[in-house]
């Protein structure tokens, strides 16, 4: 940890959370513009996240594979929807060495024509079907603007894509998706999010459905933290694939697409982190509890060992602060990064055979003998995993606002953060409006749809459905 402070989350936002992405040492600039090198704690975290969702993929039966990076233009323009959807941010290589290409190649801004071209070598009958793949990997869009993690030009991420018989299994597989990474959001990341559909204007572009994960920030505006699309046939279509199907007939196949990206670590600074710095929840923290001897002499020495020993049998993560600083530079370096738990090991408290363990979540200081030190730490590993989702699901429950004219959308958008849930009557013109007028965009269409009897809050016409506006990142 340096000395720097870190500027108040309640003065300035953004300022607020580039000071601890650099305090934390999550991320460091390079001289490419619009990337980022994540560092090892940052990099960390995103392997605890790459870990349990890989678990989760494998036991739903995906396998993972590796695609080419580059992607030849002609490959990349056999699906029009799709290529005009990303044209803006495609990066292009035009020459290898010092010799222009033939043929300009992007570097990929996602793979879906890539598998595409790969599933029409190897699917020739149903008994292929269904083929259920996963790619982690880097993808380049070349953004404008760009902040760490939250968008940026490199993006580590992982992309599923699957191909299926029947329309049912495929739509069977976009929505299992979808709850998978819900849960994680919710379970893991302690994230509460709005599940729901895109509309036809913010949907993926060659998709027939895009369906997304929205969490809500600290300060109220919204971070898609993952979709999964149904594609249908529409890609298929495109390059050709078909099968043989049970009947001996050529048919086409239906086909999925669903990911999260790195994206998720500025959610999680976002929503829990404070004035002090990171607040991770337990269950993706890579270091769960921090010990810290107050004096080098031989009894902490010895009650150290025993706590390692104990945590290493229950498997929860540690580090041990042995540098030479003061016990007050120790506890600020343990809250900057966000460890779960502390051990405070001192002579007085051991001299009672006390030690001390103190929450990151809301700084209490807890004295219990040492005998009870790790049966209370598996028991506040919980506790603050529930409290940090409880308490970010408070704040987002209130910042939801049910608004019926177009007068309280103005006033929302001008005064705070957050969701608005309105009625929309399901026309693009509307959503423009909204989106021009006020700077909300539409986040989703909720799954579990409220019976809908009023107007539209834009244009006065009859709604056909509720509707989530926010700001975005």
């Amino acid at each position: 940890m340096n000395n720097e402070k870190i500027t108040p989350r309640d003065v300035d936002f953004a300022k607020w959370y580039t000071d601890i992405i650099r305090v934390a040492d999550l991320v460091d600039y390079s001289s490419m513009k619009g990337s980022m090198i994540i560092r090892p704690y940052g990099y960390a975290i995103w392997e605890s996240m790459v870990a349990e969702l890989d678990r989760e993929f494998k036991r739903l039966g995906h396998q993972n594979v590796q695609m080419p990076m580059f992607i030849p233009e002609s490959l990349l323009q056999i699906e029009k929807d799709h290529v005009e959807g990303f044209a803006p941010e495609v990066a292009w290589v035009t020459h290898g060495g010092l010799n222009e290409l033939e043929e300009r190649v992007c570097v990929r801004p996602t793979s879906e024509t890539l598998f595409c071209e790969h599933f029409k070598k190897i699917i020739k009958s149903y008994r292929d079907l269904p083929l259920l793949y996963n790619q982690w990997c880097t993808i380049v869009r070349w953004e404008r603007t760009t902040r760490p993690f939250l968008r940026s030009r490199e993006i580590l991420w992982q992309e599923g894509h699957t191909m299926h018989a029947t329309k049912e299994e495929a739509i069977k597989e976009t929505m299992q998706m979808l709850e998978l990474y819900e849960k994680f959001q919710k379970d893991f990341l302690a994230l509460p999010v709005l599940v729901g559909k895109k509309t036809d204007k913010e949907k993926f572009a060659g998709a027939e459905e895009t369906y997304t994960i929205e969490a809500m920030m600290y300060d109220g505006v919204a971070l898609q933290n993952g979709t999964s699309h149904y594609f249908g046939q529409n890609f298929a279509k495109a390059f050709d694939i078909k099968f043989l199907d049970k009947n001996n007939e050529l048919v086409t196949p239906y086909q999925t697409s669903w990911g999260c990206t790195t994206r998720m670590i500025g959610g999680l600074i976002m929503t829990h982190s404070d004035d002090l710095g990171l607040v991770l929840p337990p269950k993706i923290a890579p270091i769960k509890v921090a010990l810290i001897p107050i004096k080098d002499t031989e009894e902490i020495t010895l009650a150290v060992q025993e706590l390692k020993s104990e945590l290493e049998k229950e498997g929860i993560t540690y580090i041990v602060d042995e540098s030479d600083k003061s016990p007050g530079f120790k506890f600020a370096n343990a809250e900057v990064k966000g460890y779960p738990i502390r051990i405070e090991i001192g002579p007085r408290d051991l001299q009672n055979n006390h030690i001390t363990l103190v929450r990151r979540d809301t700084l209490e200081k807890i004295t219990i003998n040492k005998e009870d030190g790790i049966a209370k730490v598996k028991e506040l590993l919980t506790t603050i995993q529930k409290n940090l989702y409880d308490r970010a699901k408070n704040r987002r429950d209130s910042m939801i606002y049910k608004l019926n004219t177009y007068e309280e959308l103005k006033e929302m958008a001008k005064k705070q953060g957050g969701f608005a849930y309105v009625n929309w009557c399901g026309n693009i013109s509307c959503e423009d409006k909204i989106k021009a007028d006020l700077g909300l965009k539409s986040r989703c269409i909720p799954l579990k749809n409220e019976s809908v009897d009023n107007v539209c809050i834009c244009c006065g016409q009859k709604a056909v459905t509720k509707i989530y506006f926010g700001k975005q990142y």
